[in-house]
């Protein structure tokens, strides 16, 4: 079974397609993109870490759907913070998004590509009927 592409390339406030999709499939796996707390115009949502992580698991529900997934077909997470003293309020929300379901989960401190304060992966399992 080929690789599947799902969605269009995301554009960023620049107005310009970046270079992947939002997300693949491969077989009964779907991987979706580096998510990170944009609006659907392409431009940061401001607020914090809260506000900033509400977007992104948004935004991730919504690549996710391309798929037919939701949250709860997630089986791994990464995450990756700007400042590491955000990790207990990114914990509260991230806790509020997936309920009890709990996915595997590496979280790093990490400088971003763009000014923002989260960026999240995930991979999804749900088998092809």
């Amino acid at each position: 079974m080929p690789v599947e592409m799902l969605g269009q390339s995301p554009v960023a406030s620049d107005r310009q397609a970046r270079p992947f999709s939002p997300a693949t499939r491969a077989g009964d796996f779907v991987f979706v993109s580096g998510q990170v707390p944009v609006d659907e115009n392409g431009e940061v949502v401001l607020g914090g870490i809260e506000a900033q992580t509400r977007q992104v698991v948004k935004n991730i529900e919504r690549v996710l759907a391309l798929a037919g997934c939701t949250l709860a077909d997630v089986c791994k997470v990464g995450v990756w913070l700007d400042d590491a003293r955000d990790f207990g309020s990114f914990n509260r929300v991230y806790m509020e998004c997936f309920g009890t379901h709990r996915p595997a989960r590496s979280t790093v401190e990490s400088r971003m590509m763009i000014d923002v304060k989260v960026e999240m992966d995930v991979i999804a399992y749900k088998p092809v009927r």
